[in-house]
Parts: C-alpha cells; structure tokens; sequence
C-alpha cells in the first residue's frame, strides 16, 4: 500500500509545538483592515493553539 500523502496547505498553515499541540495564525488580518481597530489587529498578530476538538483533523492532515 502506498504512503500517505500529507495535506501540503496544513503543512504551511500548522506547526507542532513542543508539548506536542499545535500553532496557527489568527484569521480576519489580510484585508479591510482600516475598519479594525489598532487593539484588534494588533492581538490578531499573535498565535494561538489550535482547539483540542480540531487537533485530531489537524494531526491527520500533517500525517
């Protein structure tokens, strides 16, 4: 049987952290940006973890 393609999109999108979780970027920061707020974009800059409800779909696609 061949070997599972991993999704290439989530390989860019997702890293695993240390603890074994996984890091993404927050949405909503690519455009339309002059009716946000300077607070909301600037939290918007941070990462944050994936849910653990989507960690399973998240470690399927990286596999």
């Amino acid at each position: 049987m061949p070997k599972m393609k991993s999704n290439r999109g989530a390989g860019k999108t997702f890293k695993k952290t240390a603890s074994g979780r996984f890091k993404r970027k927050k949405a909503y920061k690519s455009h339309i940006l002059t009716s946000k707020s300077t607070k909301r974009k600037r939290k918007l800059r941070q990462a944050t973890l994936v849910a653990k409800s989507e960690e399973k779909r998240v470690k399927i696609m990286l596999q």
